[in-house]
């Protein structure tokens, strides 16, 4: 088929397309919409480029060829073409403005009646998500062509339309020019993936309208302003109503806008998000807006919204369903923003891409922060060829071809969401470098719309190369605490800093969430953050034959070019099963912290980290005092008056404990329904350590005739009343332990560095495989046994290392084992300052398959690590080995529990007690690290003949250096002096 290439010319990005306005539905003065849904099954044919399109405008064409699919939907989802993930690189040659001739495309059709009434009305076609782009025929009649994929397009089809039956044709290119500037982090996806209706309006009415809210300088009294832009010369009245329907003004517009005053004004925010209503009518047709009054703004270098300082506590949030790709529903977005607010999350931004219209009304309505961001990312620029001095990432955005181009896709964005009281803040787009066509983008923005800041993220931080001015917000990613707090702590910085992108949550993560939160609540001018990102995206490929779901990221495809498992990034898992990363970020932003304690007098300092609602309206605390996890007291506090931003105490009626492992919680409980979530959702809790003891038990003391001792070339046997130990001369540990017949351990004991790398370790692995920690072998110089009334001591001087490589780690160890068969460990080791630091330092062991049940006293009951355990706390846990495993979509380490003083494995008849002298992790597995190490999805797993047992002295953080900043040196395991001392016994 011959067609007009409106997809390789930059100077015609729409045909026939209406002008842009403000999303908004039409009703009839019954109440109903006007407003023809075309959602449904369409008739399709895919076709693998364009030259292969049968000509329908000059022919009937056949119906055999076709099928049915249903719209909105990505058709990769329907068996044609194919799935591919890519981050940075574009899946074209780059070759602007031209794509490849091997363009695939679909032709959909879809029949439609209209009715004499229907077709008394204009009539006005619109696709609110077509990838890339479209061109539009009604009744063989060409009605236009447009693209920007995640923005809505608009036809007039009044005269192309009859009463009766209708076709309209609509054929959809996978790639046009606007490609480039849509290189978003995601799977690749095409077709009608939005909402297609048509909308039946009057010959005079309401084309656009721009609604502003405005508070005063005390901030008591309110003006709400209206413009409109009119289409004929209808007969408007405006009505203002609050929530309760109450009538509080009604006017006629007059000379196109209508103003009101508004005393005293509830006003909007994430917290309570306060709607007034307006409506809009004609004697045709009435419009409603839900509106909400407030005003953001920036006074020295802080953030304000309605005069008060507020912190961004965020998500970047793709479309993105494993079932449907970027096709979302209503439900499945309400239940995004439903498990957010249970979360405490209270921002958004819509990355990279504006979301739907009607999500932004959701969030409106349900209370989010939104940072609007425009269609448009040039992230593969930056993956070209170019000179060492060239600014290639910035290519497009000093491209004058593209400036058109870039300035519509801002346009596009502003314009239709302009009245959306949720987005306080706009943004021009991601990744695309800085250059002249952004500049004027900016500008334009702040000339069309000042009520709102304006963000932008590359390059534009001490940029002096072209004008920033427009930016309100100095926006990073990824920004490390050095680097934050030189920033704020810098009074030549004037503007807020925000970061858009941090804390990346892929896989088991983020590590770094306290730190950086912290960070936030310490400086004014840091106004919040976006954790990337939500969701993990993977395509559902139905049931492993072990009847795991099968979920398949980047390359499961066979596509290139591929970005691998980078897209499985998120706080919750792609069928929405939420990650240990989300629990985390929950606790850390919850709504109330403990600032101090002093429990002698059983005094508890509060704050109310809120920024608008006080404590009493909203939460209750539950406490609990347990000693040695047994519970000695617990109460609840239902009323806590609490003002946002400020201190205040709680007094506690606590009983005296001994020393021991004392801990008091508290829980902060939700206490009224709201819109999204119900009564009774815990919202964060702190706990306080009244006391702790670790230690490991004595040896019993015997006569030296006890224990028989055996010494051969590489080992020592060693038996007792009941039990026999082979310790390896060679290795430096036991190589069995049976006792009573049964053996403890099916493979030898070993001491062991490494970890199976999580998504976190990405860039640090590298270094720990060229250091050889995943091979690295145990080498003892010497060894020495001797016997005494405690029993036998056994001492190694030993060091590890790998081929090719140097020790990096030299240590002397003693074992003891007394007449009972109880056996300690003294480590005392150093590491060697050249290497990188070490995954982990401890023993690894496999027990029976047998030994499942799990008791331990530590961080639980979610995995734990030392810089990540803020959702969990301290407590004696009961569980099974199997519900230890967090089953990450790519097997990576997981399941550790830190700050330990004991843990035990048993089965039904034995028990396996490890002590620590002080405080160790440890990992429980039916998986061996060489398994998760090695396979690429969970549903490939298999579990191993025994359950692995990993006793770390210390284990390293896991930080989110997948994409951030390095992991801090406070949670490297790279203790220059080492002491270990732990026990086991074994009964």
């Amino acid at each position: 088929m011959i067609l007009e290439k409106y997809y390789e010319n930059l100077e015609m990005l729409h045909v026939g397309t209406e002008k842009n306005r403000s999303f908004y539905i039409p009703y009839d003065l019954m109440g109903n919409e006007q407003r023809k849904m075309l959602n449904g099954n369409w008739m399709f044919r895919y076709y693998p480029n364009l030259d292969s399109v049968e000509d329908f405008l000059l022919h009937e064409i056949s119906m055999d060829a076709f099928d049915e699919i249903p719209v909105p939907s990505n058709w990769q989802f329907h068996g044609y073409d194919g799935q591919q993930y890519t981050n940075i690189r574009y899946p074209i040659p780059f070759d602007p403005p031209y794509v490849p001739v091997e363009n695939p495309c679909g032709l959909y059709i879809k029949k439609v009646n209209l009715t004499q009434e229907e077709k008394a009305n204009k009539l006005f076609l619109n696709f609110e998500g077509v990838d890339s782009c479209f061109y539009v025929w009604v009744n063989k009649k060409f009605a236009g062509y447009s693209q920007v994929s995640h923005s809505t397009s608009e036809f007039d089809i009044t005269e192309l339309m009859t009463e009766g039956e209708n076709t309209i044709y609509v054929l959809v290119l996978k790639w046009c020019d606007g490609t480039y500037l849509e290189d978003q982090d995601k799977f690749r996806m095409s077709g009608i993936f939005r909402d297609v209706y048509i909308l039946l309006r009057p010959e005079n009415m309401i084309r656009d309208f721009t609604i502003t809210t405005k508070l005063n300088e005390t901030y008591d009294q309110a003006e709400i302003t209206v413009d409109f832009e009119l289409h004929g010369n209808p007969e408007i009245v405006c009505t203002l109503l609050d929530a309760m329907g109450n009538v509080l003004n009604t006017s006629f517009v007059n000379s196109g806008k209508f103003t009101c005053q508004v005393e005293n004004p509830i006003t909007w925010n994430a917290e309570s998000p306060y709607q007034y209503q307006m409506t809009f009518a004609s004697k045709d047709e009435v419009i409603t807006q839900k509106i909400g009054i407030r005003q953001i703004e920036v006074k020295n270098g802080i953030v304000y919204l309605n005069n008060k300082k507020i912190k961004f506590k965020g998500v970047n949030r793709h479309d993105s369903s494993p079932y449907t790709g970027a096709a979302i529903s209503k439900e499945h977005a309400r239940n995004d923003l439903r498990l957010m607010k249970e979360h405490n999350v209270n921002a958004i931004r819509t990355s990279h891409y504006p979301a739907s219209p009607w999500f932004l009304e959701m969030c409106d309505e349900f209370g989010f922060y939104v940072i609007g961001e425009s269609d448009l990312e040039t992230h593969g620029c930056g993956d070209l060829f170019y000179r060492e001095y060239e600014d290639g990432m910035s290519l497009i955005a000093k491209d004058p071809r593209f400036k058109d181009a870039i300035v519509d896709r801002i346009q596009r964005n502003v314009i239709r969401d302009k009245n959306r009281t949720s987005v306080l803040i706009w943004s021009l787009g991601n990744e695309s470098g800085y250059g002249e066509n952004l500049v004027e983008a900016g500008r334009w923005i702040k000339a069309y719309d000042p009520t709102r800041l304006l963000h932008y993220e590359s390059n534009t931080i001490n940029n002096d190369k072209f004008d920033t001015s427009m930016l309100d917000v100095a926006s990073r990613m990824y920004a490390s605490t050095e680097w934050a707090k030189e920033y704020c702590e810098n009074p030549d910085h004037k503007k807020p800093f925000i970061q858009c992108e941090f804390c990346h949550a892929m896989g088991n993560g983020p590590g770094d969430l306290e730190d950086n939160i912290k960070q936030i609540y310490q400086y004014d001018n840091y106004c919040g953050g976006f954790i990337w990102e939500w969701c993990d995206h993977a395509i559902y490929m139905g049931k492993a034959e072990n009847g795991k779901d099968k979920f398949y990221y980047g390359g499961d495809f066979g596509e290139y070019p591929h970005d691998g498992n980078f897209c499985m990034d998120g706080l919750v898992y792609p069928d929405r099963r939420v990650h240990t990363g989300l629990l985390e970020y929950k606790n850390v932003i919850r709504p109330v912290r403990v600032v101090s304690s002093d429990l002698n007098s059983g005094k508890v300092t509060l704050e109310n980290k809120l920024d608008f609602i006080n404590l009493k309206d909203f939460i209750k605390i539950q406490y609990e005092l347990k000693q040695d996890g047994r519970l000695l007291a617990e109460g609840i506090i239902e009323e806590f008056d609490l003002e946002p931003h400020h201190q205040g105490d709680i007094i506690l009626d606590l009983p005296a404990v001994t020393e021991s492992n004392v801990y008091l919680k508290l829980n902060y409980i939700q206490k009224i329904d709201n819109i999204l979530t119900k009564a009774g959702n815990q919202l964060g809790f702190d706990q306080i350590c009244i006391s702790k003891i670790n230690g490991i038990p004595a040896l019993t003391s015997g006569k030296n005739g006890d224990i028989k001792v055996t010494e051969e070339t590489r080992r020592y046997l060693i038996e007792g009343s009941g039990f026999t130990y082979e310790f390896s001369r060679i290795r430096g540990c036991f190589d069995q332990l049976s006792k009573d017949g049964n053996n403890l351990l099916l493979t030898p004991m070993e001491f062991n560095v490494f970890r199976a790398p999580t998504d976190n370790d990405r860039n640090i692995i590298h270094d720990w495989r060229r250091a050889g920690y995943d091979r690295a072998v145990t080498r003892v110089y010497e060894s020495e046994i001797t016997q005494g009334v405690d029993g036998v001591e056994i001492s190694c001087r030993m060091s590890m290392a790998a081929v090719y490589r140097q020790n990096f780690l030299t240590a002397t160890v003693v074992w003891k084992v007394d007449r009972t068969g109880y056996i300690t460990l003294r480590f005392d080791g150093e590491l060697s300052d050249t290497f990188p630091y070490l995954p982990r330092l401890g023993l690894k062991m496999m027990l029976p398959k047998s030994y499942q049940k799990a008791t331990y006293f530590g961080f639980g009951p979610n995995e734990s690590y030392i810089d990540k355990h803020q959702s969990s706390f301290m407590d004696e846990f009961h569980t099974l080995v199997s519900d230890l495993h967090e089953d990450y979509l790519k097997p990576q380490e997981n399941g550790s529990h830190f700050n330990c003083s004991y843990v035990m494995l048993s089965d039904d008849t034995h028990e396996l007690m490890v002590y620590g002298k002080e405080p160790f992790s440890f990992t429980a597995s039916n998986y061996t690290i060489e398994e998760l190490y090695q396979k690429m999805h969970n549903f490939e797993l298999e579990e191993a003949k025994g359950v692995t047992l990993c006793i770390d002295y210390k284990q390293s953080g896991i930080g989110s250096n997948s994409c951030g900043p390095e992991l801090k040196a406070k949670y490297r395991m790279m203790d220059k002096k080492i002491i270990w001392e732990t026990g086991f016994l074994w009964k």
